[in-house]
C-alpha cells in the first residue's frame, strides 16, 4: 500500500515538474496610443493591428519562444496625443502592467516625453513620432515602423511639383513638436523641388476653426495646400473649410495615410482631386488580405498606417523567436534590427536610417502617391526613398 502511495506520489511529481515547459503563460504588450480627440483613427488603427498579430499567434496555441508558449495580451491605454498624458500611461504599463514592449506613443510629443522612460527601463517601443529626435545611437530600443516625411519628402513632392506645376504652396501645422519638424522638413523639399513655400501657419491641436488662418495663407496667393502633419479628423476639416471658401488649388498631403477618415469629414465633392500619400498598394495580395481580415474584425477600413505596425508587431514575435527569450529585451532588440528582407502585409521589408540617424531603426518599406477620386484613392505613382515613377 505504501508503494502504491509512493509511486502515485512519484507520478503527480513528474506531472507537476513537465507543466512549466509546457504550461502557456502571458506575454503583454502595451498599446499606448490614441484612442480619442483628433488623433484616434492612427492610435485605433495601431491598436487594432497588435491585436490582429496576436488573434493570429494565439490561434495557432500561442507564441513559441525558447520552448515556451505565450497567450499574447494587448493592453491599451489612450494617450490623447498629449505629452502628459502619455507619461502617465508608460508609467501604468512599465511598472504596473510590466510590460517590456509597446506599440506607441502615437505622435512625436507623445513619444518624446516617454521615451526617457522606456529607454532606461529597456521597454521596445514601435512608436508613431515623426521627430528625428526620436531615433539616435544612444536610443536603442525605440523603433520606428512608418516611414516619415524626413524619408517620403523629397521624392514625393519633387513628382507633385513636376506633374501638377505647383509654384506657391501654404500649409498649416500644430504647434509642437511634430508639426514643427514636419514643417521644415517640407520647407526643404519644395524649395529643393522649385516651389515656395510660401506661407505657414501653426494652431494648437485642439483648434477646429481654420478660417482666420487659411484667410491669411490664401491672401498669399496660394496654389496648393499642404495638410502633411495634421491629424486626419484635423486635416478633414481644414479641406472642408478650404473649400467653402472657394480654394480651387491642390490639395496636397505628404505623409500620414488618412485619407478614408479626411473623406469623411470633408466629404467626396471637397477631396476631389486631392494628392496623398499612402504606404498601400490595395492589389497586392499581402495587403488585401490584411485589409479584408481587419474589415471582417472590426467592421470598418483600416487606418493606413495600420498594416506597418501589424507586420512590425509579427517582426516582434519573429525577433523573441530567434532570441529564445521574451525577458531579455536587449536580445530582442538585437535581433529584431537584425531581420531582413521580412515579408509582411506592405510586401518586403527592412530596417534603414544609419545615414540620417546613427542607428538603422527606421522601417524601409515602399510607398506611394494617389489621387483621390469619388473617396477613394487611385494609384499615380509609385516611389521609394529615391524617386517616384
Amino acid at each position: 500500500m505504501k508503494l502504491k502511495y509512493l509511486a502515485a506520489a512519484i507520478t503527480c511529481l513528474g506531472v507537476s515538474a513537465a507543466l512549466p515547459a509546457s504550461a502557456q503563460e502571458t506575454l503583454k504588450i502595451g498599446a499606448l496610443v490614441t484612442l480619442s480627440g483628433p488623433g484616434a483613427a492612427w492610435g485605433q488603427g495601431m491598436k487594432n493591428a497588435g491585436e490582429l498579430a496576436a488573434d493570429q499567434v494565439n490561434a495557432k496555441g500561442g507564441l513559441e519562444v525558447g520552448g515556451k508558449k505565450y497567450k499574447v495580451e494587448i493592453v491599451s491605454y489612450d494617450d490623447k496625443y498629449q505629452a502628459n498624458e502619455a507619461v502617465t500611461a508608460a508609467n501604468r504599463l512599465v511598472f504596473e502592467d510590466k510590460v517590456q514592449y509597446m506599440i506607441g506613443p502615437t505622435g512625436s510629443a507623445p513619444a518624446l516625453a516617454a521615451q526617457p522612460l522606456t529607454e532606461k527601463n529597456k521597454v521596445i517601443i514601435l512608436t508613431l513620432g515623426f521627430t528625428p529626435k526620436l531615433l539616435g545611437p544612444d536610443k536603442t530600443f525605440t523603433f520606428r515602423p512608418p516611414v516619415t516625411t524626413a524619408e517620403v519628402a523629397g521624392p514625393q513632392i519633387g513628382w507633385v511639383v513636376k506633374k501638377l506645376g505647383v509654384k506657391k504652396v501654404g500649409g498649416l501645422f500644430p504647434n509642437d513638436e511634430s508639426g514643427q519638424a514636419i514643417s521644415k522638413d517640407l520647407e526643404a523639399a519644395y524649395k529643393k523641388a522649385g516651389a515656395d513655400f510660401a506661407a505657414k501657419e501653426f494652431f494648437e491641436r485642439d483648434r477646429v476653426d481654420f478660417v482666420p488662418l487659411l484667410t491669411r495663407m490664401m491672401a498669399r496667393g496660394i496654389d496648393a495646400i499642404e495638410l502633411d502633419g495634421n491629424s486626419p479628423a484635423t486635416a478633414g476639416l481644414i479641406v472642408k473649410q478650404a473649400r467653402e471658401m472657394g480654394f480651387k488649388g491642390k490639395i496636397i498631403r505628404t505623409g500620414g495615410p488618412s485619407t478614408q477618415d479626411i473623406v469623411n469629414v470633408a466629404g467626396k465633392a471637397a477631396t476631389e482631386g486631392m494628392y496623398v500619400h499612402t504606404p498601400l498598394d490595395n492589389a497586392l495580395p499581402s495587403t488585401k488580405a490584411y485589409a479584408d481580415m481587419y474589415a471582417a474584425k472590426y467592421k470598418s477600413p483600416m487606418n493606413g498606417f495600420s498594416p506597418v505596425f501589424y507586420d512590425a508587431t509579427n517582426m516582434l514575435f519573429e525577433a523573441m523567436r530567434k532570441a529564445g527569450t521574451v525577458t531579455d529585451t536587449a536580445k530582442v532588440r538585437d535581433e529584431l534590427a537584425k531581420l531582413k528582407d521580412y515579408q509582411g502585409a506592405l510586401g518586403t521589408i527592412n530596417w534603414t536610417g544609419m545615414q540620417t540617424y546613427g542607428i538603422n531603426h527606421q522601417m524601409d518599406a515602399p510607398f506611394f502617391i494617389a489621387e483621390v477620386k469619388d473617396g477613394n484613392e487611385v494609384m499615380v505613382a509609385r516611389c521609394n526613398v529615391s524617386s517616384c515613377q
